[in-house]
């Protein structure tokens, strides 16, 4: 049975260091049986960091879109009286009280903390703790997902590092702010109920058209590279995971550089392409 304590160390051993900006992926599961579950890794994360430290985690949400996988798996055979039933039940987005869908306990866990700060994106909102907890997710515009106006750009610029708990390169949120910086990207409109003053009420928005399906691809080739001598992905153990821990810059630039050679340049669509 894992404790926080042995947690810690192990972080420590892979390279966390304290009064810095760590971005997590995780999988509780992954980790073994822990004393506490999600509540104890948070904790653990945290000492690793130290108390100038700060946690970042995806908050992401689906089941308020339109555009989302969620939605096309959910509605997909359905009559177009069950399709308007189904839209006007589903639940708005509200940064205080929506939990996040699919990133796990930890995850969770982050966002119910006491103290915790979430940014206000209706389907990319990201969760954090610790001293620079209110300026990495300020300033999270609706029309940028996950480009130069949301948390990742501001985990970019403080020097932030990438955890890879018991998860594979294939959810790292990170290289979509690469997608922005690659010539010729592709947009697209996307669809999502959320929670104002005056109750639920639906917007769009036109961004780039985000894809993951070869991050696995990706991780793999940043593995090969040694830069200056060094091996930047420090691969170790945390409790029973396998783990990955990265600098967020270098793998953001080696992203653009990657993708701008692996992916046919598209030309810019309308504001109506891509909706679903």
């Amino acid at each position: 049975m894992h404790g926080a304590a042995s947690l810690t160390a192990d972080l420590r051993r892979l390279g966390v260091r304290e009064n810095t900006t760590l971005l997590v992926h995780s999988s509780l599961r992954s980790l073994g049986p822990v004393e506490g579950g999600a509540r104890t890794a948070v904790r653990a994360l945290r000492a690793a960091l130290g108390r100038h430290g700060t946690l970042v985690v995806p908050t992401f949400t689906e089941g308020n879109s339109l555009t989302s996988r969620t939605y096309v798996s959910h509605t997909r055979g359905l009559t177009r009286h069950q399709l308007l039933s189904y839209r006007g039940n589903m639940e708005p987005f509200c940064a205080a009280s929506t939990p996040s869908d699919g990133m796990g306990r930890i995850a969770e866990e982050v966002r119910v903390t006491e103290g915790a700060v979430r940014s206000g994106h209706p389907q990319a909102s990201f969760a954090a703790l610790g001293s620079g907890a209110a300026r990495t997710t300020r300033g999270h515009a609706r029309d940028c997902l996950l480009g130069e106006r949301s948390p990742l750009a501001r985990m970019y610029e403080s020097g932030a590092a990438i955890l890879l708990l018991g998860v594979g390169y294939e959810v790292c949120s990170a290289f979509h702010l690469a997608e922005y910086r690659v010539p010729g990207r592709t947009l697209r409109r996307y669809d999502c109920r959320v929670l104002t003053d005056t109750g639920p009420r639906w917007t769009w928005f036109v961004d780039v058209d985000l894809d993951d399906s070869d991050f696995g691809r990706l991780g793999g080739w940043l593995e090969t590279l040694t830069p200056d001598g060094g091996a930047p992905v420090v691969r170790g153990r945390v409790g029973d995971a396998e783990c990955r821990l990265l600098p967020l810059r270098w793998a953001v630039d080696s992203a653009v550089d990657w993708l701008t050679v692996q992916r046919p340049a598209s030309r810019k669509t309308s504001p109506e392409a891509g909706r679903a």
